[in-house]
């Protein structure tokens, strides 16, 4: 499976080639069977496998649920994910596009406030294959504090290794929604950029010799806990997006 690399936090995801792909994954701290079906859902004129695990994986480590309490799509095509409490543990949603998209620009809108999540909480908007070459082809942008209530910045642009230095740039992600982020990813570089209706509140360009080819890596987003620690309030959290949107190179 994955397993993250940064500053104050580690973990990742998992793949979905088909949707009736199954793979399993192990963590440094336990391992747990994890699928990306059967259960599917239709997000922006795409489907993605939804990620569900039987024990604690990676990022995190998180238990991982694909149950439309954790992951669903309402009636205006939004999508919901949220982190929830049931039985005593805390699951997390994460989602996998079912195709590979390569040299583009991807683009997350955001509907739901982002800017003020939980120090524990981090939503994760990525590129990713379990494929060690090129750092497994990951390319982040990361809304988090890493369990630091009192940090200034609550978001981040990397490309992996993130804790190389030069390879992470951090910024201050609004509350109102809605936002957007996107990474323009290129033979030689790859360009971030976020805003805040017309406003752009960060941009930073990477363009070392090590920028990743593509490889069959899977765009993904989750929601997931730091360390596998629970809210600092106790409360469930949910994020909507709006829309994904990739535009070739």
């Amino acid at each position: 499976m994955f397993c993250y690399r940064m500053p104050r936090r580690r973990g990742l995801l998992v793949v979905a080639a088909s949707l009736a792909l199954v793979a399993t994954a192990t963590t440094a701290t336990g391992a747990g069977a994890v699928t990306t079906g059967p259960r599917t859902i239709a997000f922006s004129g795409s489907s993605w496998a939804v990620k569900a695990s039987t024990g604690l994986v990676g990022p995190g480590p998180n238990v991982f649920s694909d149950s439309p309490e954790n992951v669903w799509v309402d009636a205006a095509g939004q999508l919901h994910m949220r982190i929830t409490h049931k039985d005593g543990r805390w699951l997390a949603a994460e989602v996998i596009l079912d195709r590979s998209l390569g040299y583009g620009t991807y683009r997350f809108k955001l509907a739901s406030p982002t800017g003020r999540l939980d120090p524990n909480v981090v939503l994760g908007l990525f590129s990713w294959i379990d494929d060690p070459a090129y750092n497994h082809r990951e390319i982040d942008v990361e809304l988090a504090r890493w369990g630091d209530a009192g940090a200034t910045q609550n978001a981040q642009y990397a490309v992996q290794p993130a804790d190389r230095v030069g390879n992470l740039s951090q910024f201050v992600q609004p509350d109102a929604p809605p936002t957007s982020h996107q990474f323009a990813w290129a033979p030689n570089r790859v360009s971030f950029a976020s805003s805040s209706g017309a406003s752009t509140v960060a941009a930073w360009k990477y363009s070392r010799a090590d920028v990743p080819k593509p490889g069959d890596e899977r765009t993904r987003i989750n929601l997931w806990l730091d360390h596998g620690r629970p809210p600092t309030d106790g409360a469930e959290v949910e994020v909507v997006l709006s829309q994904f949107s990739f535009t070739r190179r």
